[in-house]
């Protein structure tokens, strides 16, 4: 009996290993990750996050999924939304960047209005119809079955609600394209050699992105779940891509 297969970055892997390979290579970066962000995108990453907040439509009051929330940023930008009566609801499948995200949030003066899950994406642990807006930043493209994914992001999410996944995508421009692969190639894994010791995980993040599905086919994915509309706005040349979906 043949085993099912997967993608691991350019590899291909048992479906049943990916989760833990995954697993590996952040518990592996997880101290640096933040720094290495910041590194690698000269600092934009929080501009993508920043119109991704604006795009939410998060309100005062509401309950907030963060997914793959990691270090915690989106979710710290996420409470300053939804105010004292929210909840936002920080959820990784990572112990150690979860632990990292709860250690800085709880430095922040976080408390009380947010809750830390280790949770794997494909099998939510929650009520359906619970969350007003659900966002996955930089984390499915990690996830093994996107498309179960999607689907248990739908059931958890209100009637109203909104989906939103950040998340690396293809350039737009052929040239950007072209610098974009020496970069992700020639550079990345050497910053990531540099900064955590640690060059096969930068080198699993750039081919990563590749095999990630594309603008068009990551919207046909979201629609297949159940969503009934979704939009996506290219940033930064379309390296990165933001889609906004909704549940009626």
């Amino acid at each position: 009996m043949s085993q099912e297969i997967t993608d691991f970055g350019y590899q291909q892997v048992p479906v049943k290993e990916k989760a833990e390979r995954v697993a590996a290579v952040f518990s592996s970066v997880a101290g640096k990750y933040d720094l290495m962000n910041d590194l690698m995108s000269l600092g934009i990453h929080r501009f993508w996050k920043r119109f991704t907040i604006q795009l939410s439509g998060a309100r005062a009051g509401q309950k907030i999924l963060d997914l793959a929330g990691g270090t915690g940023d989106l979710a710290r930008l996420f409470l300053d939304e939804v105010g004292p009566n929210g909840q936002v609801y920080l959820a990784d499948i990572n112990a150690a960047m979860l632990q990292i995200g709860r250690d800085r949030l709880i430095d922040q003066g976080a408390l009380g209005n947010v809750h830390y899950i280790q949770a794997n994406a494909e099998t939510l642990p929650f009520t359906n119809n619970y969350f007003d807006c659900i966002s996955i930043a930089f984390g499915l493209r990690n996830v093994t079955d996107k498309l179960a994914a999607l689907k248990s992001m739908y059931k958890v999410l209100k009637p109203g609600g909104r989906l939103l996944v950040l998340e690396f995508s293809k350039p737009v421009l052929a040239p950007l394209s072209k610098l974009y692969d020496t970069y992700s190639f020639a550079l990345l894994p050497k910053l990531g050699q540099w900064i955590t010791g640690d060059a096969p995980s930068y080198q699993y993040l750039a081919e990563s992105i590749r095999m990630h599905p594309d603008q068009d086919t990551l919207k046909e994915m979201i629609i297949a779940a159940g969503f009934d509309t979704c939009e996506y706005h290219n940033l930064t040349g379309g390296i990165v891509a933001l889609h906004r979906a909704w549940k009626y």
